[in-house]
């Protein structure tokens, strides 16, 4: 069910990414998208009923009980670039407001 949810944010945020043209809406699509392809990520690493990782003397149940930590582990490292990229996407829509005065693609094209 959640992977439905998160196909469906991922389609809004394509839809921003290709209708918008104000820069700021942009990179909210952007931000939407990365956040549906996270919970995505996570989603698919689910594992119900699952246990930690952790290998002990006593623990001897199957393999597939334990949950796989690659797919946490990714997200967070693309949550930390996503921080970054958008940081550095907003500096950019600032100093493109500074030198056009709109945020609005279609009109920087005239100057």
């Amino acid at each position: 069910m959640i992977q439905y949810f998160s196909i469906v944010l991922m389609l809004v945020g394509i839809y921003g990414l290709l209708s918008q043209r104000n820069v700021i809406k942009l990179i909210a699509a952007l931000n939407i998208f990365e956040i549906g392809l996270n919970l995505f990520i996570v989603s698919i690493g689910f594992v119900k009923d699952g246990l930690v990782p952790i290998l002990t003397s006593n623990n001897e149940s199957s393999a597939m009980l334990y949950v796989d930590p690659l797919p946490h582990a990714l997200v967070l490292t693309s949550i930390v670039i996503g921080v970054g990229v958008t940081a550095l996407a907003l500096a950019l829509a600032k100093k493109m407001h500074d030198k056009y005065g709109t945020y609005d693609m279609d009109e920087m094209g005239g100057k």
